[in-house]
């Protein structure tokens, strides 16, 4: 079974249209509740993205309003992996090993503390950041970036060639 977990760069996605909106939403509409994964900072780091696009005049006040709304709720509907110091320690260690920010590390400590929680259940990362993406993969982690290709086809397994 496979779980996806939505870094905050995919997952304003859902709130605010932009390129990957669509593709995020049809993957998103193809698998259970229970089966998406975020980072308790994720909803707050999302809040953040969409008041700073709405002060700077990409969107309407009514537009920020209905996407914080529904931000709200896809929030609370979502499995949230909490910032405990088993993610935050593995944030730490992944600054000592990748280029990361901060809040880059974070989210990516949030998913592998999942895996690891979640033995025998494949996390696969999604993600807009190119820079994010080549880091999970780094960390072993199957990656989706909506922007690019269709998620739910690339999120199939990829099988590997026989040898000759």
């Amino acid at each position: 079974m496979s779980c996806y977990f939505l870094e905050a760069t995919a997952f304003a996605k859902l709130f605010v249209r932009e390129p990957g909106t669509d593709a995020l939403i049809k993957l998103m509409e193809s698998v259970e509740d229970n089966r998406k994964l975020i980072s308790a900072s994720t909803p707050l780091e999302v809040y953040a993205a969409i008041r700073r696009r709405e002060r700077a005049g990409g969107i309407s006040r009514e537009d920020a309003a209905a996407a914080l709304e529904i931000l709200r709720l896809e929030s609370a509907r979502t499995v949230q992996e909490p910032l405990n110091p088993a993610v935050l320690e593995c944030a730490r260690q992944l600054l000592d090993r990748r280029a990361l920010r901060w809040p880059d590390a974070l989210q990516l400590g949030a998913a592998l503390v999942a895996r690891d929680m979640f033995q025998g259940t494949e996390i696969i990362f999604v993600s807009a950041s190119q820079h994010l993406l080549d880091a999970a993969r780094a960390e072993n982690l199957q990656v989706v970036n909506p922007t690019v290709t269709d998620p739910v086809a690339e999120a199939e397994p990829v099988r590997q060639a026989e040898p000759v």
